[in-house]
């Protein structure tokens, strides 16, 4: 016992001495790695909704120095809510700092889950609907912006007069895109006939394709379209000869040879500004939005695809017009 104390006494000496000469201790850190797990309705590499969001964590962990500050797993193809659910609560039972449930078909699920683990945070998208609940996100695109100018560039490009939308849902940011590409093409050609079918799905590929082949034998020289099912439409574009217009990720490696720009969606903003009210004791509580204006929302043209300066400069014009506000689209209160 007595050289125990002794032990002790020598340590609180040493400790002592290292503290007058301006030393610190060291202190092994308790927070480890921020982590993060995402649920996502389609594939991680679908060229639309879900890449979105995995593209954006790994430039976040890019951005935080790796995986010894940022780590993140993923569930893809959660098609199925009730097996979305469970993805979720499981991932709030092994004590993950952020949950992203990245659809608006999850809402019910978080609204469900998130008081049951107040210490976690969720997030889900794209919505607005906080819940009033403390420890859910919410964050939601601003697509009808890059629908607007994906509509002027399309209009300055089609000549035959007839351009065709194939839509998923009706809902959320695909009806954005799609309200906002037909208002940018009737502000650059009123005259202009926009066809818009609705599939009735965010999936079916399938439909997808037979969309595209209607609007092609209805005269349309230019396409777009939203959501994960589109790359059955990109192939009917490419077969065709048509034009392509994308949205929600760089769609353009499809096919280069007809994809002229696409909007994509870059989550970084929103999600460094959660981890940061996270790190700061703030769970949630927080709508956000991405734009043009906090580059959230980005135009990419496809350098494989000669677009004519003239038309370019109209696409840029609009970008600015929407960014100072001195373009109105009129939907989505913007």
């Amino acid at each position: 016992m007595k050289r125990v104390v002794q032990l002790v006494i020598v340590l609180v000496l040493l400790t002592m001495l290292a503290t007058a000469c301006g030393a610190k201790p060291e202190v092994a850190s308790s927070e480890g790695p921020f982590k993060v797990a995402v649920v996502m309705p389609s594939a991680i590499n679908d060229l639309a909704f879900s890449q979105s969001m995995y593209d954006t964590m790994l430039t976040i962990q890019k951005e935080m120095g790796g995986e010894a500050n940022f780590q993140f797993v993923y569930s893809d193809n959660m098609f199925v809510v009730d097996d979305a659910s469970a993805a979720i609560r499981d991932y709030a039972s092994q004590g993950y700092n952020l949950i992203i449930a990245h659809g608006s078909q999850y809402g019910a699920s978080l609204k469900e889950i998130a008081p049951d683990f107040p210490k976690t945070s969720f997030a889900w998208g794209t919505a607005g609907d906080t819940f009033d609940i403390p420890n859910i996100f919410a964050y939601e695109a601003y697509s009808q912006e890059g629908g607007y100018v994906n509509g002027v560039l399309a209009a300055a490009l089609n000549k035959s007069g007839t351009i065709g939308v194939v839509g998923p849902i009706e809902v959320g940011d695909a009806k954005l895109y799609v309200d906002g590409f037909i208002a940018g093409a009737k502000a650059a050609k009123p005259d202009i006939q926009v066809n818009v079918n609705y599939i009735g799905s965010f999936s079916d590929v399938a439909l997808a394709s037979e969309s595209a082949q209607t609007h092609v034998g209805a005269g349309a020289d230019v396409l777009t379209g939203s959501a994960q099912m589109v790359v059955g439409a990109i192939g009917v574009a490419e077969e065709k000869g048509v034009l392509w217009f994308g949205t929600q990720s760089d769609q353009s490696s499809l096919a280069p040879s007809i994809v002229v720009a696409s909007q994509v969606y870059d989550w970084t903003v929103v999600v460094d500004d959660m981890i940061a009210l996270i790190k700061s004791g703030t769970l949630g509580g927080k709508a956000y939005a991405v734009s043009l204006e906090n580059e959230g929302l980005l135009i990419k043209y496809n350098n494989a695809y000669n677009l004519p300066a003239d038309v370019k400069a109209l696409g840029d014009q609009a970008i600015e017009g929407i960014k100072a506000g001195t373009i109105t689209i009129g939907v989505g209160g913007k």
